[in-house]
């Protein structure tokens, strides 16, 4: 069995593969909100949320639609390449394969992506969870700060910079201080005795919690820092909105502790990029 015909016996939950990755489309358009250079766009067959970085990461295209064939997915990949063309732009197309509905197209996603000068960076299983599994074993006490403060703001970016192997001045201008406040991306940072260990992140949107930037700080990992701010980021979320669910997008490392707290794979993502 491929990689591209594994879908239809991936594990399911309630939770549909379209709620990972409206949540993801929707962080996305929670940063790119307010920016100057930000764009949140609606074009056929494809989704624009662009915040205009230097992290081509994060000016982003999206299916919004199913395709079925090759000619749809050539439409749709020439159009997002033209947007982005046309500013000067590199640019990222973030594929859910739940929404390319035959094998056939799923073979034909990385040479159509190379014809618009795409390349595959990463890809990540989507996944989802009613609801948060209660703990195996003892969590580390964190004290734990919801990203408000200019320093607050500097841990998050040290900690995710380094865990996501990103210059730090490329994670600053995606996590800028209008994160800070009342911004629906919801960043925490968590500190041991007075040291920041680790982050996370939550964007609510219809009624599914999205958990983003989990993150621990290189010296610090396997103490169960990742497990304690996951549980604090997604509890405070569903205080907050009485919502339970829960999606996010894995790396490979994240999988035993995600699978730990109930989590099941839904979809698979795909990140194309620009840079050579």
């Amino acid at each position: 069995m491929n990689r591209h015909d594994s879908l239809d016996n991936l594990e399911q939950t309630s939770i549909h593969f379209e709620c990972v990755v409206n949540n993801l489309r929707q962080s996305f358009r929670a940063l790119a909100a307010g920016r100057e250079r930000g764009e949140v766009v609606e074009l056929p067959g494809v989704s624009i949320a662009s915040l205009g970085a230097s992290f081509q990461m994060f000016n982003a295209a999206f299916l919004n639609a199913p395709v079925g064939n090759e000619t749809a997915l050539q439409e749709t990949l020439h159009i997002a390449r033209d947007y982005f063309a046309a500013r000067e732009m590199r640019w990222a197309f973030w594929i859910c394969e739940g929404w390319l509905t035959t094998a056939a197209v799923r073979r034909k996603l990385s040479r159509g992506c190379e014809g618009v000068s795409l390349r595959l960076s990463s890809e990540m299983p989507g996944l989802a969870a009613d609801y948060i599994a209660a703990p195996t074993r003892p969590v580390p006490p964190l004290q734990f700060r919801r990203v408000d403060s200019e320093s607050t703001l500097n841990d998050f970016r040290g900690i995710g910079a380094s865990c996501f192997h990103v210059p730090i001045a490329w994670f600053a201008e995606v996590f800028n201080f209008s994160i800070t406040g009342q911004h629906p991306f919801v960043c925490w940072t968590g500190y041991r005795d007075g040291q920041p260990v680790a982050t996370a992140a939550t964007v609510v949107h219809e009624d599914i919690i999205g958990l983003y930037n989990v993150a621990t700080a290189a010296e610090c990992r396997h103490r169960g820092y990742a497990e304690a701010i996951t549980r604090h980021a997604v509890a405070e979320a569903s205080r907050q909105t009485g919502v339970a669910r829960v999606v996010l997008q894995s790396t490979a490392g994240g999988m035993h502790l995600y699978e730990r707290l109930g989590f099941q794979p839904v979809t698979r993502i795909l990140v194309y990029n620009s840079t050579p």
